[in-house]
């Protein structure tokens, strides 16, 4: 299960977005944020009352299914007048929900969460990234391992110096990513694929706004 990962804002981050603005309608996901319990409906209850036990009048606040959904803005149009009532929009999902909202309602939006990664959901609770949209993919010659998010320092041309025994010298409980990576490859005999040079990583990535059409 491939999920957005978030992780709420701090208090003060949250009281400084939120300064200036006394009437707020909050908003939560039912889906990613609801598996990685950051936006579900206990904790837009919680943001809620912790909201007014500082003084802010909530209008009202809703978990829609999925808020990165165009539907989303049909959904909210039941919450109209609570909407209309508040100055701002305080969207507890991940920044895809937040945009999609902003681009639907003619409300100052202010997020409550930080989108960490694109994650899976490993063991229960537990999420790895699994993918950092890089661009330059290569999983090609690595046997379907991705070093960028697996090993700690995202090296493409094989480990560091410092891997031990098969485990990543940044975190000695983690397995290596090259150490996999030679392990995968060599079960299927294509450790020839470890001898390519990979140019070295473009950290400016692609141009952005990113942009795909079908047949482009």
């Amino acid at each position: 299960m491939i999920r957005s990962i978030t992780q709420q804002k701090t208090e003060e981050e949250i009281d400084q977005l939120l300064s200036g603005s006394g009437r707020i309608f909050i908003i939560g996901c039912g889906t990613c944020v609801t598996l990685t319990h950051t936006g579900g409906e206990p904790e837009v209850v919680a943001m809620k009352e912790k909201l007014a036990s500082t003084g802010k009048l909530i209008t009202g606040h809703v978990v829609v299914p999925v808020a990165c959904d165009n539907l989303t803005g049909e959904i909210l149009g039941e919450f109209g007048e609570q909407i209309d009532q508040a100055d701002t929009l305080l969207i507890m999902t991940c920044a895809f929900g937040v945009q999609t909202i902003a681009n639907q309602l003619k409300k100052m939006v202010i997020p409550a969460l930080d989108t960490l990664f694109i994650g899976k959901e490993t063991a229960t609770g537990r999420f790895d990234e699994i993918c950092t949209q890089c661009g330059t993919c290569i999983i090609g010659e690595t046997g379907g391992i991705c070093p960028v998010t697996n090993c700690h320092k995202g090296l493409v041309n094989g480990p560091c110096g410092g891997t031990d025994k098969g485990k990543c010298e940044i975190d000695s409980s983690k397995d290596c990513a090259w150490t996999l990576i030679y392990n995968r490859l060599d079960e299927f005999g294509r450790l020839d694929s470890m001898r390519k040079y990979q140019k070295p990583r473009n950290h400016l990535g692609e141009p952005s706004p990113g942009k795909f059409e079908l047949g482009g």
